[in-house]
């Protein structure tokens, strides 16, 4: 990359910083997209739509979601340039447009969750302070649809006695209140009682529980409850959640409060689950249905 670009990817990533929130992690995938175009057309910020097009045969080699998310990355970066007056035009109508199929979120039936509840609880009588932590996660994850780093990352008193509902700080920073259970926090407070003292909620060391082992103890939990541990982690708990709200006749902008979603098109991939349900309830529902033909 040559300087001049690399210091108009600096302001970029500021701005990216300062007015749209990102996170440490966000700001280095941008930087690094934006390097591996730099590789193929220099200089990038003075490329025409052309050199865009370029980028097509580059990356064909690339999954269609890593050259989809390299071209966001560009039409961003060169967005900011224009509303900057750094350039008078947009060379982003040459980028390559990959036709992406969203995968369906894998999911646990209500029935597979109750067993891992059953396990979960069945270990944390015992008094022993990880299951009983355990448990405590769970319920949190399933049972409010936190992201697994706003889980590992929860103040210590983030969970009130008699308030029913949790304050988050998500993607972006961005604050979100979501519900809390009466059996979340009868979990939680048995977890307080045998925590470490210190500002987290569930604590390792010096700071508080990794991502990973969040990953590597929901694995367990679902082996304990006999089910194949490949096919559970944190987020398939958080997809349980918002499939079986739905089912049971959540609003799907509720639902997308709940989860965080600054876009109601991700919240709508849910609909996927229960398309049965909801055929029953528009025939149940709609102010024809009770018109005889």
């Amino acid at each position: 990359m040559t300087p001049d670009d690399r210091a108009l990817v600096d302001r970029f990533l500021d701005m990216m910083a300062a007015e749209a929130g990102a996170s440490r992690h966000t700001l280095a995938a941008y930087r690094n997209d934006l390097d591996r175009a730099a590789e193929v057309v220099r200089p990038l910020g003075t490329a025409s739509a052309e050199d865009m097009s370029k980028l097509g045969s580059e990356w064909a080699e690339l999954s269609a979601a890593t050259v989809a998310r390299r071209a966001a990355a560009l039409r961003r970066f060169f967005g900011f340039l224009v509303d900057e007056g750094l350039r008078a035009d947009d060379p982003s109508a040459g980028l390559p447009r990959p036709r992406l199929e969203r995968p369906l979120p894998r999911i646990l039936d209500e029935a597979e969750i109750a067993r891992m509840f059953e396990a979960a609880e069945d270990r944390a009588t015992s008094g022993e302070g990880a299951a009983v932590r355990n448990l405590a996660l769970l319920e949190l994850l399933y049972g409010s649809g936190l992201r697994a780093t706003e889980l590992v990352s929860l103040p210590r008193g983030a969970v009130r006695e008699g308030q029913p509902f949790l304050m988050v700080r998500g993607k972006g920073s961005k604050e979100r209140l979501v519900p809390i259970s009466s059996r979340a926090q009868t979990a939680v407070k048995a977890w307080l009682e045998l925590a470490s003292d210190g500002p987290w909620l569930f604590p390792s060391g010096k700071k508080h529980l990794s991502r990973v082992r969040l990953f590597q103890i929901v694995r367990q939990m679902a082996a304990d409850a006999g089910i194949a541990p490949d096919r559970v982690s944190p987020h398939v708990l958080r997809h349980a959640f918002a499939t079986h709200l739905l089912s049971g006749g959540a609003d799907l902008r509720v639902l997308q409060s709940l989860l965080g979603h600054a876009d109601i098109a991700t919240t709508q991939i849910y609909t996927h689950v229960d398309s049965a349900r909801l055929v029953e309830l528009v025939n149940a529902r709609h102010p024809l249905a009770d018109r005889s033909r």
